[in-house]
């Protein structure tokens, strides 16, 4: 079984758990954009020039139906204090997975998700609901994602949640989703408007 990681900063994995995030965006890294089409074609991303020859393709991470385990620290599903775990766990003998869960066992993991579609289009293309799908939470006065601080409390909206944190409200989740993509995945990204994988997905366990 594979693995697929979310940010914990944040709080996307948290909101796969809970079904509020059932969808997922894969940046294509293509150094010209103007003149290419991407398509998806038998379980890969292919980049077709102008011609309509394809000049690159990508195999996909996923495909339609697979089940795919999420990936969590082991610190954060075992009960260390108890050795309620898989393994008798000596106090020098932690797992390398225990605070990094890049190294953790996909059978080790809690939770599953089944990929239940793809598509591949430009990352402007995403709609509000589909931002919503990706992690954007919504307040009484606007749309927030946790993580996300204000710069200046007396210039910013903010929300303040039931766990005693503060973060910065949106008046859209379009620009909730901007900010959130352009920290995950570096200043400029949404401006940019790369090609993008997304995969649709249910959780099952």
């Amino acid at each position: 079984m594979k693995k697929i990681m979310f940010n914990d900063r944040y709080g996307l994995t948290q909101a796969v758990i809970e079904g509020r995030k059932t969808m997922a965006m894969m940046l294509i890294n293509i150094k010209s954009t103007s003149d290419v089409q991407v398509r998806i074609f038998a379980g890969y991303v292919q980049i077709i020039g102008r011609s309509g020859d394809v000049c690159a393709e990508k195999k996909l991470s996923y495909k339609v139906g697979e089940v795919v385990a999420v990936a969590q620290r082991y610190q954060d599903i075992f009960d260390y204090s108890n050795c309620v775990n898989p393994y008798a766990w000596e106090d020098d003998d932690k797992p390398s997975g225990w605070t990094n869960k890049m190294l953790t066992k996909a059978e080790l993991m809690p939770h599953q998700i089944r990929i239940t579609g793809i598509k591949c289009e430009r990352l402007q293309d995403i709609s509000d609901a589909e931002c919503m799908k990706e992690g954007v939470v919504g307040g009484i006065i606007g749309y927030y994602v946790p993580g996300i601080k204000c710069k200046d409390w007396s210039k910013e909206s903010y929300v303040d949640t039931e766990d005693g944190r503060t973060w910065k409200l949106f008046p859209t989740p379009r620009e909730a989703f901007a900010s959130l993509i352009d920290k995950v995945s570096g200043r400029g990204t949404w401006d940019r408007n790369p090609w993008v994988v997304v995969y649709e997905f249910e959780l099952v366990k």
